[in-house]
Formats: C-alpha cells, structure tokens, sequence
C-alpha cells in the first residue's frame, strides 16, 4: 500500500459474476467471459485487477481487493488471482445472483466493517481498456469527485447509435476535476432515440464502473431501495467467513440473502439519483473501452491485430478469398474460403457459425441449448476443479474416458458413486489412492479399480502434475452421482 499525507484510500470492487452468453461457445456458464484471455495474454478478470490497483500516486492509496463472485467460480477466480503479483484480495462469495444493486451493497458493507469509509472503485470484470493510461488519468478524477461525497460515473463518449448500452446526460460545462453534472440516465434506447442522442452531443454510454465511499452507497440504497439495504444488512451480520493463507472468503447467509429482490445498480439507485437530487457526476473516459457484449465486438477490439483482408485470426486459420472475419480455431485447422463478416468460433465440442452482424442472437442459442437440456451450455469439454481438471474425451452406452490432471499437494474429495465404477490408470506422476478402508500408491503404468458404491479419493502427493485416465462404467454417468463425506473445498 501508498502511504500518502492526504490518505484518499481506496477499496478495489471487482465484480465477477455473469455468465457471457453472447460468447458462446467459448463463453459457458462453468468458465464465463471474465475469465478468458480474450485480448491479450490474461484474462479480462486479471485485466480488471490490474488496472484499479495502478492506481496509486502521491495522492490515492489503494488497498485489498474484493472479488464478488459465487462458489462455482470461485476457485477460477482465486487461481488467476495467484498468477498476479502483489494483488491482495479478500473474496465474498454470492449465495445466489440477485444483479449488481445487493452486491454493491455487500460491498460497501465489508468496507465499512471496521470502522473505514474507505472509496469503492466499483468495476465488472469482463470489460477490455486499450489505454490505460488515459484510463488511471480519468479514474483519479472520479476518485476525487467520489472524495467531495458524489457518486461518479465513467461515461464513454458514444461512436455509433448503439442500442445495447445506457446513455448519461451531462450539464455540459465541466467543474473543477473535468467532471459534469449528470442530468438524466437513459437505459437501452431504441434505434431513433439513440441517433438523437448521438446528434446532440450531450450523451455519454455508461461504462458500468461507479467510484464513491461505502457511506455513500449505503445511504443512497437505504434511501432508494431500503428492502435491499435491510435484507443485505441481515445476511451480512449472519455471515460464515473462513481463510486461505492472508485470503478470506466472506459467505452472506444463504437463506436471508435469497429474500433480497434482484436489481442492478443502475435501476435501484443511480437513475433515481438526480431527480431526488443525490449528487451523481460524470466523468469522461476515452481509452479504448469496450464491454465486449458480442462476437462483433470481440473482432472490433483486435481489428488492429487483422490480417489485409481484416480477418482477425485466434488458433490455426487458413483463409482463400475471404474477408472480414472473426476466427477462433481451439484445436484444429479451420480454413474459409469465398466469406465475408462471419465469426467462426471452433471448441471441442461445439462450433458456431454466425453473421458478424447476428452475433448478438448468439444468446439464443443458449436460451435453446439450456431448452434442451444440453450440458455444452454450461461445460467445456475440459472442465476445470480446484485440484485441477479434467477432460472428457471419449463416451458411450455405459462408459466414459477422462484425462485427469491433479495439482502437486491436490486431493479430489472423499466421494463414492451410486451408479457406476471406475477404473484408474497413472500416466504421470504419483497417486495417492483411498480405495475404500485401503491407501496405496500407484506410479506410471500402474492401476486400480474402484468399485460401485465405494469410498474413495485421488490425491497427489508428489511435487509435479498426477495424470490419470479414468474409465467409468455403470448405468449412469452424470457428474451429479457424487456423494461427497469430505472435501477440502468445502463443496457439497
């Protein structure tokens, strides 16, 4: 942390939840958006941790991080977390998804549980910025419009009659930090209300990222939305917390938070602000900021990285005649020939074909995978567990094959099945194996078989990576035939 003589101390608010349909197929609801690399070399949630805590100069002091996410995404979060340096970060995990508005209010509620009314630079975590210089210039004026006891926006100044985004209206004669007076928020226009408001010049996008003190936010909700403040509050006082190593996971309690109505940030509390008078400013950022909503804006944000053609390319890609294009090859050569404005998204166990100018109906594709009841709206195929992952390559009538991978000092759960057996071969490392009222170890070129309805656990006890490829064979083979006695997870 900055020590500085005007001690402007400043709380990180990353907020990680979503699910990023309109990124399907590399988007799913078990690894949504924030966490892929989706331009440059880190994710976009490392992105977003790395710059809100750049911020410190002679003037702002910025201390730990929160995290707002939820148990399935937890350890995502915390594993990408590690790749950073110099990052601290407490975690408070969402019982469930009630939008931004009860988040917010957790959050400020954590910042202020010692006494501190520290400032909340509030961010989602699935946004890019090219510039992050122009970024922290603007941040630290909001920084100071939130320290004079307002709540400060960043607004974007539009480029096209976007109807996907919300719009500010600003005063246009800026004060003393380059802010401007919001007169009005507009949610999602239609396509005529959004050309005017490009014609006019007085409208900004709203960015989504907020900067004010945890005292403000807590007097705005109970004023705007005091059903929300209350129920927060109650959860809040009955949280359950526990540590990993200087890393601690805040649980509000399960059963008060689910009272709490869900709603945004933007409806509860800020659109309601200038009519009540609550004082809300703006201030302007231009930094190459995009939310990446769709496939299109994914090939915006890399046009830079385009082949002559304007094809941007991610993976092995051949292109004849083609022009355009947005391509993602995950693990095989795809090759275009004679198309224009298409995206092209290839996994292993889906691919997407679509018009760059449809992608946003991507999320209904979703909306009918989940329909169907089918599992590629939620998993890869490689599915990533906090001890590891593993990948399911290969499944039939009554059997399934998994590559498995277990971290050095990793251990799945104490577990058995109902429905099926398993048969485990090592091709690299070592096994540590509970196999019922038995432990073992197994080396390369060793197995064991672990019969239907019996104990068992996988561990790694050696300091390199345990891979395994496990046969599963039995009636049914669904990942809910999981009985779980203990886990150092904590996962039920």
């Amino acid at each position: 942390m900055i020590k500085t003589d005007l001690n402007l101390e400043v709380n990180p608010v990353i907020l990680c939840g979503g699910s990023g349909t309109r990124l399907w197929p590399l988007s799913r609801a078990g690894f949504p958006k924030q966490f892929l690399a989706l331009s440059g070399a880190t994710s976009l949630f490392q992105q977003a941790l790395e710059r809100v805590n750049g911020l410190g100069n002679c003037e702002i002091s910025v201390g730990k991080s929160l995290i707002i996410t939820n148990e399935d995404h937890r350890f995502l979060a915390l594993d990408q977390l590690r790749e950073l340096k110099n990052i601290s970060a407490d975690f408070l995990l969402e019982p469930s998804g009630k939008n931004t508005a009860p988040a917010l209010t957790l959050a400020a509620l954590w910042a202020t549980r010692n006494g501190n009314d520290p400032i909340l630079v509030v961010t989602p975590a699935d946004q890019i910025i090219q510039n992050n210089k122009a970024f922290t210039n603007s941040l630290r004026a909001c920084i100071q419009v939130a320290n004079s006891g307002a709540i400060g926006v960043l607004g974007i100044k539009p480029s096209k009659p976007e109807t996907g985004y919300g719009y500010i209206q600003s005063d246009p004669k800026p004060g003393t930090f380059s802010e401007y007076r919001v007169i009005e928020f507009t949610e999602k226009p239609d396509a005529k209300t959004a050309q005017e408001y490009l014609n006019s010049g007085r409208y900004s996008w709203n960015s989504g990222m907020f900067v004010l003190r945890a005292s403000t936010w807590l007097r705005a909700i109970a004023k705007f939305r005091d059903d929300i403040y209350k129920i927060c509050l109650s959860s809040w006082q009955k949280k359950s917390e526990d540590c990993m190593g200087d890393l601690i996971f805040f649980r509000p309690d399960k059963e008060i938070f689910a009272q709490t109505p869900a709603d945004s940030i933007d409806f509860a509390v800020i659109e309601k602000c200038p009519l009540a008078k609550f004082p809300v400013k703006m201030v302007e950022l231009n930094a190459g900021w995009s939310d990446l909503g769709a496939w299109d804006a994914v090939w915006k944000a890399k046009e830079a990285e385009a082949d002559k053609n304007g094809n941007v390319n991610v993976g092995d890609v051949l292109h004849v005649q083609s022009k355009n294009n947005l391509v993602h090859a995950t693990n095989c050569l795809v090759a275009t020939a004679g198309v224009e404005n298409l995206v092209i998204i290839e996994t292993a166990d889906a691919v997407l074909v679509a018009s760059r100018d449809c992608s946003q109906e991507v999320k209904q594709i979703v909306t009918e995978l989940e329909n169907r009841q089918r599992e590629e709206k939620n998993l890869h195929r490689k599915v990533n567990r906090p001890w590891g992952w593993y990948d399911s390559v290969d499944e039939g009538e009554r059997f399934k094959v998994k590559r498995i991978q277990v971290k050095p000092g990793a251990s799945l759960s104490l577990q058995m099945h109902h429905h099926r057996a398993e048969h485990w071969i090592v091709v690299k490392g070592l096994a540590e194996v509970t196999n019922g009222d038995k432990i073992i170890f197994l080396k390369e070129n060793e197995s064991t078989y672990i019969p239907q309805g019996q104990k068992h656990r996988l561990s790694n006890p050696g300091t390199d990576p345990l891979e395994i490829i496990e046969v599963q064979s039995g009636t049914y083979l669904g990942e809910d035939d999981i009985v779980r006695f203990e886990d150092i997870y904590r996962r039920t």
